[in-house]
């Protein structure tokens, strides 16, 4: 399963059931769009292990506006559930593949602590606040 198309219905299930997990926001009338596509399903096809998902913004509008999507084409990546990476703009294929390689070298042991301390940073940050 390594390109599916992102629904409503899906997004829960793919981020969830998939260690990394790659979303394409794109619209038909994007030209950057157009351009970066082929590049997303060309990688796919490299990366069995991964999942590929293709977001139509105009079809899938809440799915869009759950992640804050204000410009297209944008590459969203995830990685044990937890979003890593967020932009917008089309990628040359050797940055894309950088970015894949980055990815799957990273700690996410590493990745939770730190996600963990700045929590628990924030947390004590609210407690010391004046109600």
């Amino acid at each position: 399963m390594p390109f599916i198309h992102l629904t409503k219905d899906n997004l829960e299930r793919t981020i969830n059931d998939n260690e990394i997990v790659l979303i394409d926001f794109w619209a038909e009338w994007c030209g950057p769009c157009k351009m970066f596509g082929p590049i997303f399903e060309k990688t796919a096809e490299a990366y069995p292990d991964m999942v590929f998902a293709s977001c139509n913004t105009e079809l899938e509008q809440e799915v869009s506006a759950s992640f804050g999507i204000r410009s297209i084409p944008t590459l969203a990546i995830f990685r044990d559930q937890i979003l890593l990476f967020k932009e917008a703009g089309a990628l040359p294929e050797p940055a894309l593949l950088e970015l894949i390689t980055k990815v799957k070298e990273l700690d996410m042991d590493d990745v939770r602590a730190r996600i963990a301390a700045e929590e628990q940073k924030n947390a004590e940050q609210k407690g010391q606040e004046p109600n």
